[in-house]
């Protein structure tokens, strides 16, 4: 009898939904589930009508744990580590270079390299009680897929250094309070309706005007000029004024302008 896929992949019209599916494991982000991430994104996120990415974990106790140890072990050389820092690196830049919004819906603990893919995505919706912890310290490692940076950008280097430097688990009113989260919720029965609430306005949206405004934030994070950012905003500009929903939102407005 096949294995199950540790990655539960679901796509309900303009939304993808990936769910980490071992929460006996506490989710671990087996080289399995990372490569399964990176093949659904590639597989959709150059769908017309994908409008928004959710990321969440099976279960109430962990969104996503690190890597799977046990699967681990062997790599013991500079070279086998730095590709497996390659290769997670890669898996999450399919999350940050995806072309619409990418929200983590934390259910539980993101920790280690679950709290790597959290803040790699755009927004962190986290429920009451749940934390995300950057504990690498506590296996004698930093992060390794670009969580590091990620967290620096939202939290500011201080707190980064806090976070990393004291193994601390952060508890999602903190997070809140410090950028790290958007939005909390106060238990998992609500998290449904509020995740719905929250994208609402994002699943309204254009692809046109999504993506445009998705790339200038992309843009920020691989550390484009200033000028190069104008541009990237200039040509999304163009090609969204020109596209036939613009034409078509124009003459609704007109419509309820005329009826008001």
């Amino acid at each position: 009898m096949a294995e199950p896929s540790p990655l539960r992949v679901e796509r309900d019209g303009a939304i993808l939904r990936l769910t980490v599916d071992r929460p006996e494991r506490h989710n671990p982000l087996s080289m399995a589930v990372l490569t399964a991430l990176r093949e659904a994104l590639l597989r959709h996120a150059h769908d017309p009508a994908l409008r928004c990415v959710l990321v969440t974990g099976a279960g109430e106790r962990y969104f996503a744990a690190g890597g799977d140890v046990h699967e681990l072990e062997s790599v013991r050389s500079d070279d086998e580590a730095r590709l497996m820092s390659d290769r997670g690196r890669t898996v999450l830049d399919t999350v940050r270079d995806c072309p619409v919004p990418v929200v983590a819906v934390l259910n539980g603990d993101a920790i280690g390299g679950g709290s790597e893919l959290a803040v790699a995505c755009d927004f962190r919706l986290m429920r009451e009680g749940t934390h995300i912890g950057f504990i690498h310290g506590k296996l004698a490692i930093t992060s390794a897929w670009g969580g590091g940076p990620d967290l620096a950008s939202l939290v500011g280097p201080a707190r980064a250094l806090r976070m990393m430097a004291r193994c601390e688990l952060v508890p999602a009113q903190t997070a809140l309070a410090w950028g790290l989260a958007d939005l909390v919720v106060p238990d998992a029965a609500a998290m449904p309706a509020a995740v719905d609430e929250f994208i609402a306005p994002i699943l309204r949206q254009t692809r046109a005007a999504l993506v445009g405004a998705v790339e200038q934030t992309r843009a920020l994070r691989r550390g484009e000029s200033y000028r190069e950012r104008r541009e990237i905003e200039q040509r999304h500009f163009v090609h969204a004024w020109v596209h036939p929903d613009h034409w078509d939102a124009v003459e609704r407005f007109k419509t309820r302008k005329r009826g008001a």
